[in-house]
């Protein structure tokens, strides 16, 4: 080949290379540098000269370099055989041959090119965001952070690294606070008038979720508003869940108290009879005597919204017997319903039936009283017969209607038991026990009443 010639065929061979832009590298189309090396058969085999110092085209490797050797030494950069390392700058990637070689053909072995480097872009975060320093580029820092409400679980900064990826893993944003709760104040109320309970209105608790403001639901522990509490403190506890079943409870008291007036205490020789607890606002207590008493004063007294009683207390007084009177249902109704009449009759004072009678009976005055009998004697024969009761003597007309009118004769000892409501309940021909008779009273004649107070006062005659 003429010297001449070898310019024209070095241009022939020599291509001019444009870099190659991928959406995304940071490349603009609008740049062209001659950094990758295409390989080409030509259709002639040239004469090999190593001799010559540019057999290939210069390489020229943008953000990078080319690290060259060449047979003929350090001054030959492009000469043939000359092996050249491609490298990239930092934040950029190698794509294609890491080595070429100038060819015979005069061209290079292969191609590359520098890339630069990109990491993906990072996905949202449920619940968060994140800020980064340079986008998806080498070297960026991502910090992550979570709404109000959220805690973050994972790595909280991410960096994108050299060979395209994130550092770490992908944090997430966790529900962890609990809602806020706020409970009503406590309730103090005061029971009703005659009654132990007190109605009872409360608004619901205030409950806000700082993460989502999502209440899931909300739980009471106790009665519902409005219900009926009983005297003392109670307890209210509500419960709120969030969407992420993170939970907050909060408590008040509903405290009733009741009015309470002094403890009365009965009467002596008699008792009380009252309603609700017996001295709480409204109760009224009624009293009420003993057989063979009397009351004297108020019927009865309530207790006040002022914890004092109405009125004043009244006293129970013997009852007094009238035997003035014009027959013997007139005597005989001074006794109904509050004591029992036990007749004793006999033909003579000195009958020894009628003595031993009146001897036992003279000594169970207690149990008697206990029971509210009282004795009615009907002694001897007209003209002289006698009938009392207790130191009251009785007329001769109302002792013969007496014993007409309850059966009772006068020739052999006898005796009648009359119950409250007037009724002819037992008849002996011969004495009897205080016990014997004290225990047919007992079983058959006691009111409920009267067995409540015997077992208060079982020991009172002992």
């Amino acid at each position: 080949m003429a010297q001449g010639e070898a310019p024209l065929l070095l241009l022939f061979l020599t291509r001019l290379v444009s870099s190659t832009w991928y959406e995304g590298s940071g490349y603009d189309t609008t740049e062209r540098y001659n950094n990758e090396v295409y390989v080409e058969e030509a259709p002639q085999a040239p004469a090999l000269d190593y001799r010559v110092p540019q057999w290939c085209y210069s390489l020229n490797v943008h953000n990078g370099e080319a690290t060259c050797y060449s047979p003929r030494g350090g001054n030959y950069r492009s000469s043939l055989g000359t092996r050249c390392e491609l490298s990239c700058d930092r934040g950029f990637r190698l794509i294609g041959r890491r080595s070429v070689q100038c060819l015979p053909s005069r061209r290079w072995s292969g191609t590359a090119y520098c890339r630069q480097v990109r990491c993906h872009v990072l996905p949202a975060v449920m619940s968060g965001s994140y800020q980064c320093s340079a986008g998806a580029l080498l070297d960026s820092h991502c910090d992550y952070s979570c709404l109000p409400g959220y805690h973050l679980e994972g790595d909280r900064s991410r960096m994108c690294m050299e060979n395209g990826r994130w550092s770490g893993s992908e944090p997430i944003c966790v529900d962890i606070e609990p809602p806020k709760i706020r409970c009503p104040e406590t309730r103090e109320r005061m029971a009703e008038p005659e009654k132990l309970t007190a109605t009872v209105y409360w608004d619901p608790p205030h409950v806000k979720d700082s993460a989502d403001g999502i209440i899931k639901r909300v739980t009471l522990r106790g009665p519902e508003p409005g219900s009926e509490f009983p005297e003392g403190e109670h307890i209210i506890r509500y419960i709120a869940y969030d969407q992420a079943y993170n939970r907050a409870s909060c408590k008040f008291i509903v405290r009733v108290q009741v009015r309470r007036c002094p403890a009365l205490k009965p009467p002596q020789h008699g008792y009380l009879s009252c309603t609700s607890e017996g001295n709480n606002y409204g109760a009224t207590c009624e009293y009420l005597c003993d057989g063979g008493y009397e009351r004297q004063g108020s019927p009865s007294r309530v207790c006040q919204s002022s914890r004092h009683w109405s009125g004043s207390q009244p006293i129970c007084a013997p009852m007094q017997i009238n035997v003035d009177v014009n027959s013997a249902a007139g005597l005989l109704d001074q006794f109904y319903e509050k004591r029992r009449l036990l007749i004793v009759s006999a033909p003579d004072p000195s009958t020894r039936y009628y003595k031993m009678q009146i001897t036992m009976l003279q000594q169970a005055t207690c149990g008697l009283d206990l029971r509210h009998v009282t004795i009615l004697e009907l002694v001897g024969q007209p003209p002289h017969e006698v009938g009392r009761i207790r130191e009251h003597q009785l007329p001769a007309d109302i002792i013969e209607e007496l014993r007409q009118f309850l059966h009772v004769t006068r020739s052999t000892f006898n005796m009648v038991l009359i119950d409250k409501q007037g009724v002819d309940r037992e008849r002996y021909i011969e004495p009897v026990t205080p016990e014997e008779l004290f225990t047919f009273i007992d079983t058959y004649l006691l009111s409920s009443q009267e067995v409540t107070q015997r077992a208060q006062s079982r020991d009172m005659c002992e």
